[in-house]
């Protein structure tokens, strides 16, 4: 039998304490909320000395209530904690790939970016991983998951005229849109 370290005691010690499922929620909640309502301003500005400043007190006290309620439900806090790990998964990669695609690429003074179309297809891999990661953490009553609810669906109805119908429509809208360049418009700058 392998001896168990110092630290995964402490680490298991702190799972006991309630430090996984109390407080990281918790603080995730509370700091996200706090700084999307001090960078939208909802609750106003007050101005001090001629400078503005945003209602810290009412900004953290709703961020304080909303996390307090988001703990109190086992269920979002188990949503919550297998999204940030799986989200943290889906960063990691990115990260290695970029670090893959990097080493190919001449360094410069601004670092490395995708650029263009890559830019773009990896901004929808990811967002649709995200949507993934989404549907497979929130479950029906039935304590399936959205996203094998999803595809169970899509696999028994597959065949049948309908759904082949929605995914020719959406095919045809698709190469209309790229035909006719959807997109923005870029405007050409004349030379003289």
């Amino acid at each position: 039998m392998v001896e168990q370290s110092v630290f995964r005691g402490t680490i298991d010690f702190f799972g006991r304490l309630g430090i996984y499922d109390v407080i990281l929620p918790f603080l995730l909640v509370f700091t996200i909320i706090f700084a999307i309502l001090e960078k939208t301003k909802i609750f106003g500005v007050e101005e001090i000395e001629g400078k503005k400043y945003t209602k810290k007190n009412l900004d953290a006290m709703v961020a304080f209530v909303i996390a307090f309620f988001v703990i109190a439900s086992s269920k979002l806090v188990e949503v919550i904690t297998q999204v940030s790990s799986q989200v943290v998964i889906l960063l990691l990669l990115s990260i290695l790939f970029l670090m893959l695609v990097g080493s190919f690429h001449e360094e410069t003074e601004k670092g490395f970016f995708l650029q263009g179309g890559w830019n773009v297809a990896f901004m929808i891999i990811m967002f649709v991983g995200i949507i993934a990661i989404f549907l497979n953490a929130i479950k029906t009553e039935s304590e399936q998951t959205w996203l094998s609810f999803i595809m169970e669906f899509i696999s028994t109805k597959w065949n049948t005229d309908w759904f082949a119908s929605l995914i020719l429509i959406g095919f045809v809208i698709g190469i209309m849109f790229l035909i006719t360049g959807g997109g923005p418009k870029k405007t050409k700058e004349k030379k003289e």
